[in-house]
């Protein structure tokens, strides 16, 4: 089996017995013994430990954007973390292989074509890491005349300082590649929302990876409602106990879940907000990120032409690339640290998180606006998008046997179906009216069934 980005594990699953949530998955002797010293908890440990002493339990989505954006102890904010590639916690698809962004670059070339030529071009990326991705797509459309002129503005959705840093050293070659390129603009954002809607603006925009780090609320449904999930201060009760070399004790998490005694305005309101939902029976337990609604419907807005009499009835296009399905998930919520699954609890601050995405729920807050175009797996994306004849080109103008290998292996890992071809799904959207959708507009995103939309 290939090593792939933040593999989806097995499950943490979750049951609950009167208000407290205990890990069910765990199989182990009521004691293990261990002869290492337990190390410090990590600062931000302690800080959210003290935060729940002083106010309370507190929600899985708080914990987990503590974890990554804490402004000095975060996952994503400390410049000692390497986060991406072989010496980081986790390696993306853009990082394998150039030919990942080259795809991506030709489906945002054919909907241009088809619904904003003659438009300025702005692209977009929803935390961009590297900038890998976005300079990928870039150098296709820098390959144009169509493109290579209509390129204005470059919009990166970023937070965090050290990561802005290796964008713009990434990007500044390849923005060089177009006409008047001293007139492009390259420009962050801490949020989307603060982007503009722009009229007589074609936006492409594309999020990799980034919908699966947004926090999340974990409900579950009782005969009185829905109830919130939440994290409480100390060790799980039914969690092992590790004796150490001298006889003491020592706990193995400073957290552990409860259930909230009644439902919470939270809880109520998330439970409301998909008709899905309220199909569910009681005990179902759903993940649900209201921080990835709100992103999904700015998306849907920023594609929306500002005015129905435009000239042209598109304001543009987007790819979401992400784990998940067209389902809500129980029990997705994962850490990963050194390409391995570790407990969601270990060494906050150090570990990078991740859950699945429902990638229906970001279907119904587009769809007022714009039009989602379906799901696959990336593996059949990049196929039917004639991955393998790029990969042909490249390898048949490699000039070594090694390189040649080596193209054939990146692209395998990005299409292998007990892999990243499999594990990520890419969803597309355009801002044309269903209406207006021809074949060419939709392709890849044909003959495509639903999943199930019980989570799992």
């Amino acid at each position: 089996m290939f090593s792939v980005a933040r593999r989806a594990p097995k499950p943490i699953r979750w049951q609950h017995s009167a208000r407290l949530v205990q890990a069910a998955t765990r199989s182990h002797s009521p004691c293990r013994y261990s002869t290492t010293s337990i190390p410090a908890p990590t600062n931000l440990e302690k800080i959210i430990s003290d935060t729940i002493k002083a106010a309370g339990p507190i929600s899985f989505g708080t914990y987990m954007q503590m974890c990554l954006s804490h402004p000095t102890e975060g996952y994503y904010m400390n410049p000692s973390h390497a986060v991406l590639g072989s010496k980081g916690d986790f390696v993306t698809s853009p990082e394998i292989s150039q030919v990942f962004g080259e795809i991506l670059g030709i489906w945002f070339l054919s909907q241009f074509m088809q619904a904003g030529r003659g438009k300025p071009i702005r692209l977009i990326e929803l935390g961009p890491g590297k900038g890998t991705l976005t300079a990928d797509i870039l150098r296709v459309l820098s390959q144009f005349s169509v493109t290579k002129s209509a390129v204005k503005q470059v919009c990166l959705v970023e937070t965090s300082p050290l990561m802005k840093g290796m964008q713009q050293g990434t990007l500044r070659s390849v923005l060089e590649r177009f006409e008047g390129s001293s007139d492009v603009k390259l420009e962050w954002y801490d949020t989307l929302e603060n982007i503009p809607r722009q009229e007589d603006v074609f936006t492409i925009l594309v999020a990799h990876e980034f919908f699966d780090a947004l926090p999340f609320h974990l409900i579950r449904r009782t005969e009185k409602g829905w109830h919130e999930v939440l994290l409480a201060a100390g060790p799980d009760p039914a969690a092992p106990t590790i004796l150490k070399a001298d006889g003491s004790s020592a706990s193995t998490s400073s957290f552990r879940p409860v259930l909230s005694s009644e439902p919470s305005p939270a809880s109520m309101i998330l439970g409301m907000s998909s008709q899905r939902f309220l199909k569910l029976p009681v005990g179902s337990q759903i993940e649900v990120s209201p921080a990835s609604f709100k992103v999904a419907h700015q998306i849907g807005q920023l594609l929306k032409p500002v005015s129905e009499d435009s000239s042209s009835n598109s304001a543009g296009c987007a790819l979401i690339v992400d784990y998940g399905g067209d389902k809500a998930y129980a029990n997705s919520f994962r850490a990963f640290k050194q390409h391995k699954i570790v407990d969601v609890f270990h060494r906050p601050g150090e570990c990078d998180l991740t859950v699945n995405v429902d990638f229906e729920y970001l279907k119904e807050a587009i769809a007022p606006n714009a039009t989602p175009l379906g799901l696959l797996t990336q593996g059949e994306f990049l196929n039917r998008m004639g991955i393998m004849t790029r990969v042909e080109a490249l390898v048949k103008a490699a000039k070594d046997e090694d390189r040649k290998k080596d193209i054939a292996g990146s692209a395998e890992r990005l299409v292998s179906l007990v892999g990243m071809g499999k594990q990520y799904k890419i969803m597309g959207i355009s801002g044309l009216k269903e209406s207006r959708l021809g074949a060419e507009t939709r392709w890849p995103f044909l003959d495509i069934q639903s999943q199930s939309s019980e989570p799992s």
